[in-house]
């Protein structure tokens, strides 16, 4: 009402443009490249994105059936590997890349829960040097651990420098060295190489 009309035409171009920058899809992990929308413009695009009917119960009745079918889209992604509906986290060379170099090796970390149940069973029996026992067990399995994933973060490092040098890798180790706490047969998405399988 008050606004000049060159405010407001600056303001209809910009949700133009950042309404056109919205629909192009991108790599999760590359820099974003354009302005955070204001939050008026992003809830405009989210009303205009969800076609409402005028009638609140059918409105959420289909916002719940789009989620369910976006659900399980994604856990079937998770078990086939099929990228186009996978997470953020989980999409992108990049991240492929991680998945499987980690999956492709054996590491100390995905046995921590299994160990962890024995030394904290052998912890409860009162005997002075089953409990030392299980102590120093449980000392000797952090240290490996400890060990192993940094010798793991140092050759992963190496490999996405060596292979992905031109695209961004931002959180890349991480991401895997917590894959490495997930037992193989529970990792998801699920391993899609085998063990000793080059990536």
């Amino acid at each position: 009402m008050f606004g000049s009309r060159s405010s407001k035409e600056e303001k209809a171009a910009a949700t133009d443009k950042v309404s056109a920058d919205l629909s192009k899809p991108r790599d999760p992990q590359a820099p974003k490249g354009r302005p955070t929308p204001k939050r008026a413009v992003a809830q405009s695009q989210r009303k205009a994105a969800v076609v409402s009917t005028g009638d609140r119960k059918e409105d959420a009745r289909r916002a719940r059936e789009r989620r369910r079918v976006e659900l399980a889209k994604q856990r079937e992604a998770l078990a086939s590997g099929d990228e186009r509906y996978l997470p953020a986290r989980d999409k992108g060379p990049v991240r492929r890349f991680v998945r499987d170099f980690v999956d492709s090796r054996f590491s100390v970390a995905e046995m921590f829960l299994p160990l962890a149940v024995i030394i904290l069973v052998l912890s409860m029996v009162r005997q002075a040097q089953i409990q030392n026992v299980a102590l120093l067990l449980w000392l000797a399995v952090i240290a490996l651990i400890i060990l192993d994933s940094i010798g793991l973060a140092f050759r992963l490092r190496k490999a996405l420098n060596e292979r992905f040098a031109d695209q961004p890798r931002r959180g890349a180790v991480a991401y895997g060295l917590m894959r490495t706490l997930q037992m193989r047969r529970l990792r998801l998405p699920k391993p899609q190489v085998k063990r000793g399988e080059r990536p």
